[in-house]
């Protein structure tokens, strides 16, 4: 089966909630030293209001399918691009900080949603053949994400807003929502989805639309798939025999953060600021920094298959050592500021090429299919409870000295190359049947 015009357009449409994701992500690193002035935030208020929409994004990405399984993932969708729609108009027209912090947690709701909803969404419309690449689109429209954030925000300060310079950079997201919401009217229900809710005559019609060649027996595997899911969900995940995949996915989502990657995506204007460059130069360096992560996650994607993930690993994180070192040395010193900007796109780099192409693909791997859902869906948790720990702290961290955070982190992907080294099995090439065997899985 090959894809035709309904599946790229649903893959597309879909994707879009990535492209906000990132945007939503990534913004807030243009706005924080105005945030500061105008609200007369301390380092620890900075810290709750980028906590706020990552407190949102917790919440929505374990919760969101519940609604993706009552609702459909389409219509669950919808919502999740309103609430992009009213988090980008609620921040730009906030009147406090009170209401600043409620509509960014409504906007953290619709990109943790967006995140298990989207690729969910293509998964199920997608020819097996291609099922990789397309739900790979969705990770690359977030990256695509974080750098048209970076741009938008380096575009309006030229424009010479002044004190309104925020509130259109938080906004302007409100244009894509707007789109996103509106063409999430223009494509299919999940043909899966609808065979969960016995309505087979609907899921018949849209394996039919998509392109399914033999409709009628794809619909039965999928009905006999739902079957086998449902009679093993009642297995518990927490158990003896999965103690080393629940330890994979835990350490796999924690390290991914303990990187440093969002705390420097969310406060990277800061970091600039730190070392100091003015606002405008420091919108302009975060924008090469967004185009090498772009670069570098397009080739990941590339080879991942040919490296394999622990040689990814072990190589990415070697050179996250090794960019974390360099950026410590120049804020402890305070010598060489020009390097800075080098030293975090091949950080950047390093990162995209190992823990960014990585995470979710191994996640999804070392757990067997009757516990898969449940599994990722701690390696998810792990991986943004970390991310929102680290969010808070940091700006109280680099107050005190600009080179404490990036030790830190760099102490930590010291201990993460060794849990790759020793603990970390190569999953690529090899099945899940025998990867099973291999931890002792029945």
């Amino acid at each position: 089966m090959n894809i035709n015009s309904y599946v790229v357009k649903g893959t597309v449409v879909a994707a879009l909630g990535g492209l906000l994701f990132g945007f939503d992500t990534a913004v807030i690193s243009g706005t924080t030293q105005a945030l500061t002035s105008v609200f007369h935030l301390s380092p620890f208020l900075l810290g709750v209001t980028v906590f706020s929409a990552l407190l949102g994004t917790v919440i929505a990405a374990l919760g969101a399918g519940i609604p993706g399984q009552r609702y459909g993932r389409r219509d669950s969708l919808r919502v999740m691009a309103l609430f992009y729609v009213v988090s980008a108009l609620g921040c730009a027209f906030a009147w406090n900080w009170t209401s600043l912090i409620v509509f960014r947690f409504i906007g953290g709701l619709g990109i943790g949603g967006s995140s298990v909803l989207g690729p969910m969404y293509i998964a199920e419309i997608a020819p097996p053949n291609w099922r990789g690449r397309l739900v790979g689109f969705f990770q690359v429209n977030i990256v695509v994400g974080i750098l048209l954030a970076y741009l938008s925000n380096y575009l309006i300060g030229t424009m010479h807003f002044g004190a309104m310079e925020w509130r259109w950079e938080l906004g302007v997201s409100g244009i894509p929502a707007l789109l996103f919401l509106l063409a999430l009217f223009t494509i299919p229900r999940s043909p899966r989805w609808l065979a969960m809710q016995k309505r087979l005559g609907e899921a018949l019609d849209v394996l039919r639309l998509i392109g399914v060649t033999d409709a009628k027996a794809e619909l039965d595997e999928i009905v006999a798939s739902v079957h086998l899911e449902r009679a093993a969900s009642k297995e518990p995940l927490f158990s003896r025999k999965y103690a080393k995949p629940i330890f994979l996915a835990i350490t796999v989502g924690m390290f991914c953060q303990l990187s440093g990657i969002n705390a420097i995506l969310y406060y990277l204007n800061d970091i600039f600021a730190l070392a100091g460059a003015s606002q405008m130069s420091g919108n302009l360096q975060a924008v090469a920094v967004g185009a090498m992560n772009l670069v570098a996650t397009l080739a990941a994607m590339s080879v991942i298959d040919h490296i394999g993930r622990k040689k990814l690993l072990l190589i990415g994180t070697s050179g996250l050592v090794v960019c974390l070192a360099g950026v410590s040395a120049i804020f402890y010193t305070r010598e060489h500021m020009d390097w800075l900007v080098w030293f975090l796109m091949a950080y950047i780099a390093c990162f995209a090429i190992s823990q960014g192409a990585v995470i979710w693909v191994y996640v999804s791997e070392v757990f067997p299919n009757r516990v898969r859902s449940k599994g990722q869906s701690v390696g998810s948790s792990s991986h943004w409870i970390t991310n929102a720990i680290i969010s808070l702290v940091f700006p109280v961290m680099a107050t005190s000295s600009g080179a404490y955070p990036f030790i830190f982190f760099g102490v930590m992907m010291v201990l993460d190359l060794f849990v790759i080294a020793f603990y970390y099995p190569e999953t690529s090439g090899i099945s899940l049947e025998r990867m099973q065997h291999e931890f002792g899985i029945d």
